[in-house]
């Protein structure tokens, strides 16, 4: 299964991709068609095996597939995947396969109810993250990961596991309390994006099943569910010939196997396999060619949709050959709207898209966002670029450029294989199943690729003819969204849709051969001043030269062909004013505003084909670049985050795009409780200080390319530089290199400018009001304490993490799965590092309008509890095991070390406080949780928050 890599667009649009898992075919040494005698994956497919993976079949129609890996260490994934999903249901069952989901991790006839959470936690297992599970619309998931896995922990969990498939306990009491649960999930889903989710869906599969069939379900179905009514469902579909179960980890693949066999041996089908459900072919008959709807709260979208019958019967050398020219043209013509978007075109971002859908559609898609409301123009201005592409071929350095990008991924995916996480290779297996695919070695997967490129198959003529063939189908259709009612849009949307459109490709700037010799010189190299250990168990060490400039580092290889670059540069939030500024664009602006006389796309030029990151975000106490490189890529991709600082260049395209992005989607922040408090909370949580949450629309309607310019020039020149470089390097050529670039550089002013006072808002006996627009069904409430900041308080932030656990899994219990008002309520302790205070636990919950006080009710007495007296042995256990897991198996990789030493090189706390880490976790006790409660806990000091329907809520969702 070969991944390629997928073209970039605004943030606002994610991301426009290409395709998902692609295997192709090795015009070298090509293999038979495999046999039934074969791996069952492979049957029909001519890929390369990938012998890894060892695969069989239990005499009751189980299929399973096991592998070595120990990425990280000691841990076990476990996947099932039931062959059936939403689709799978009758019209009086919709939502059945999801509730059944949730009924089957209750409890089973081997594990009574709500158990198996409890045995999990106190295996490490953290509920939600590393026990899950996932219904779509063609099957079921269920997944595990079970840290430091023993034979005894395998043993129980396969027990547990086996049990929820083959018998769980549908019984009137777990479907009583379960089915609130699945409601209230249903019910927390965000009104307007759902709609336009409906909207899309009826449109794109007009005819078909997954037309309607979204996983969640029907209120009406739900409700009227029986035990007896989902148990005819689990019997029909939850059978051992429609199983397949992957085990992969730090263990031997024989253990593994035997372990499949004593646990799904003996699961016993009910009667015949029924047959799946017919899932349709797109059809033109008596089909809509066009929708439109009206949601102020979702941007203007326009959105053109080609679709075509699911051919994915067998994973064969000709529809990989035939996929991957595809599949070029599509980043071709992607990257062509993006050059246009980026320039100030009339969309703010567009791009195309090919997949397979639900084994119902292979459609392509394309999103258009416009610049204001004017869709019409900017659907016309993509389908002109479309066309262009259609009727000229493209050049072939255009091409070329294409194929040294997916050559540098796939080259980066050869190095990085041996430290690919085992549940990420079990992801992509249960994925490769789901679709009729197959998986191959990423050495088979770069030979294909090479051996295509040999062969020619990638010509102008061959993209040009993939360009028309793309967009072609068997029918086309058009949904538009816009913010006020029109009359005439449904007919100005088929109007739109069936337009002659001029090509237009608008002038292609050939970028020529950009060199990061092109970027701005730097300086002589500095002197190094010093080099000693810093942790010298874990071999950090601290460097310093004489420019001021700190670099840590950390010479690790047991994430092979990675290394992890951090540099942290002035004093983030702290240099912000505390005021409305342009200060909300820097992480959409910045980086895109180009660097000397290079702009963005000559930075894509530059990087695409190498090894080199630019990502920019703002943390409380620095402003920080950072990127995965590797050994050879490293020294240029310093040069580029140095360059930035010497001389950033201030494109003002990017800055009105951010605006534009920002502006057209705000209607947004009011449409849901979520999306209220993710625009508002952080704000009001530190006092009203503009530096937390979304600036408000005045302010983002101010900022202009000049004001951007005037606050982030100084930010960039000034402040101390700390660069930390984590990973598969080698640390002399490391230093040399910071000598190069940062080393380089004139030393640097320190801020003068004093430290805003960040505030905790005071205890009110009342909470915080603020409403949305969204379903009238909706509200959120939130509880927050004070708590603390700083690196002095390191080992007590550590022990509020077991505290807030403890908190949250009675919230789980009592909220979800007794009370079953919400389905996802939270409680996490937040201490920032690099800042005098600002800390806080907090805990939040969706519910029903009616329920905010009962959450207060319920939050407070279970903080008067902890108060009161200390918790037992067990409930602490099942709230340490799973953090002490989490941290063992993330300190196997560099990133984990270098974010907690980063900012140490100027605050030599936070390099203390790594020693402490295990013993401050592991250590923490009963009293020590009751006494931080008592501390922080405390009545007189928490703030309450609601998000409720206001006037203009819709009824009924």
């Amino acid at each position: 299964m070969l991944r390629f890599l997928r073209s970039p667009l605004l943030a606002s649009f994610a991301l426009v991709t290409l395709a998902p898992a692609l295997p192709v075919h090795a015009q070298v040494a090509p293999r038979p068609v495999q046999t039934a005698e074969d791996p069952w994956l492979y049957k029909g497919s001519d890929l390369v095996h990938d012998e890894e993976w060892k695969f069989g079949r239990l005499s009751n129609g189980v299929r399973y597939a096991v592998r070595k890996n120990g990425v990280p260490p000691g841990q076990v994934s476990v996947r099932v995947r039931i062959d059936a999903g939403s689709l799978n249901e009758q019209d009086s069952e919709r939502g059945f396969a999801h509730l059944l989901e949730h009924l089957s991790f209750r409890g089973s006839t081997f594990v009574p109810d709500g158990e198996s959470k409890r045995i999990w936690q106190r295996l490490g297992v953290t509920f939600g993250s590393d026990s899950n599970a996932s219904t779509t619309f063609t099957e079921t998931v269920y997944k595990l990961d079970l840290p430091t896995a023993t034979a005894a922990g395998l043993d129980e969990s396969f027990k547990i596991l086996t049990g929820m498939l083959s018998a769980p306990a549908i019984t009137q009491a777990s479907l009583d309390a379960e089915r609130p649960v699945v409601l209230a999930e249903a019910r927390e889903q965000p009104g307007a994006q759902e709609r336009m989710q409906d909207a899309m869906l009826g449109l794109m599969f007009a005819g078909q099943p997954v037309a309607n069939r979204k996983p969640i379900g029907t209120t009406a179905a739900l409700t009227a569910a029986t035990p007896a009514a989902v148990k005819a469902f689990h019997d029909r579909w939850y059978r051992p010939d429609r199983a397949v179960v992957i085990v992969i980890g730090d263990m031997e693949p024989a253990v593994l196997e035997t372990l499949v066999q004593k646990h799904f041996a003996t699961w016993k089908a009910d009667g015949p396999n029924p047959p799946s459900p017919d899932f349709g072919k797109p059809s033109a008959e008596g089909n809509p060619v066009a929708a439109s709807i009206v949601e102020p709260a979702v941007p203007p979208l326009a959105m053109m949709a080609i679709v075509r019958p699911w051919t994915v019967f067998s994973d064969t050398v000709i529809f990989n050959q035939k996929r991957m020219i595809d599949l070029v043209a599509i980043r071709i013509i992607n990257r062509r709207l993006e050059s246009r978007a980026r320039s100030g075109g009339s969309f703010v971002g567009a791009g195309a898209d090919l997949s397979d859908v639900a084994r119902s559609a292979n459609v392509t898609t394309v999103n258009v966002m416009p610049v204001g409301a004017d869709w019409e123009t900017a659907l016309r201005d993509v389908r002109g670029v479309i066309a262009d592409a259609q009727t000229t071929a493209p050049g072939q350095p255009e091409i070329d450029r294409e194929l040294a990008e997916i050559e540098s991924s796939m080259k980066q995916r050869i190095s990085t294989a041996p430290v690919e996480a085992g549940a990420k290779l079990a992801d992509d297996l249960v994925e490769a199943v789901d679709i009729n695919e197959t998986v191959t070695t990423p050495e088979a997967s770069y030979d294909i690729f090479k051996a295509a490129v040999a062969a020619k198959m990638f010509t102008p003529q061959t993209v040009q003819a993939a360009a028309k063939r793309v967009f072609e189908g068997t029918a086309v259709r058009a949904l538009v969204n816009t913010h006020t009612p029109d009359p005439q849009l449904m007919t100005k949307v088929t109007a739109a849709l069936q337009a002659d459109v001029v090509a237009n490709g608008g002038k292609r700037r050939a970028l020529g051969n950009v060199s990061f010799a092109q970027l701005p010189k730097l300086g002589t190299p500095g002197k190094m001043v010093s080099r000693t250990p810093l942790l010298p168990e874990l071999e950090i060490e601290k460097v310093v030269f004489a420019n001021g400039v700190n670099l840590l580092m950390r010479k690790d290889s047991s994430e092979v062909g990675k290394v992890y670059v951090n540099v942290r540069f002035g004093r983030g939030l702290n240099d912000l004013p505390a005021r409305p500024s342009p200060g909300w664009a820097g992480e959409m602006a910045l980086v895109a505003g180009g660097v000397g006389k290079l702009g963005q796309e000559e930075l894509d030029a530059l990087i695409g084909k190498r090894q080199i990151g630019f990502d920019f975000d703002v943390a409380g106490d620095a402003f920080r670049f950072n990127g995965q490189t590797n050994k050879e890529d490293l020294p240029d991709q310093l040069r580029l985050f140095a360059a930035k600082l010497v001389a950033p260049a201030w494109d003002p395209n990017p800055v009105i795009r951010a605006k534009t992005a920002v502006l057209s989607g705000y209607a947004g922040l009011s449409s849901s409780p979520d999306a209220v408090l993710g625009r508002d909370l952080e704000k009001l949580l530190h006092s009203g200080d503009p530096r937390w949450g979304i600036a408000d629309r005045q302010t983002i309607e101010a900022t202009t390319p000049a004001s951007f310019r005037k606050l982030w020039e100084p930010l960039l020149a000034t402040g101390p530089i700390e660069v930390e470089v984590f990973g598969d390097m080698d640390s002399d050529a490391t230093i040399k290199a910071v000598a190069e670039t940062f080393g380089a550089l004139k030393p640097r002013p320190a801020s003068k400018t004093p430290v805003p006072v960040v505030a905790f808002p005071a205890h009110a006996d009342k909470p915080v009001v603020r409403t949305h627009s969204g379903k009238a069904d909706q509200a959120a409430a939130v509880i927050a304490w004070p708590t603390g900041a700083g690196s002095a308080g390191i080992t007590e932030s550590r022990k509020l993490e077991v505290l807030a656990a403890i908190f949250r899994d009675r919230m789980i219990d009592q909220l979800r799965s007794q009370a079953g008002i919400s389905y996802s309520p939270n409680v996490a302790s937040q201490w920032p590092l690099g800042m005098e205070s600002g800390g806080k636990l907090i805990a939040l919950g969706m519910v029903p309008p009616d329920k905010t006080e009962f959450f207060f009710k319920l939050a407070r007495g279970i903080a008067a509890d902890l108060i009161a007296k200390p918790v037992d042995a067990d409930e602490l256990n099942r709230a340490l095991t799973p953090i002490k897991q989490m941290l063992i198996r993330q300190s196997s990789g560099n990133m984990f070390w270098m974010r907690l030493v980063e900012g140490g090189a100027f605050d030599p706390a936070r390099v203390a406080a790594v020693e402490t880490l295990a013993r401050d976790v592991a250590t923490t006790s009963p009293a020590e949780v009751q006494a931080l409660a008592q501390k922080y806990l405390r009545p007189d000091r928490d703030w309450t928050m609601v998000v409720v329907p206001g006037p203009d809520a819709q009824a009924g969702g």
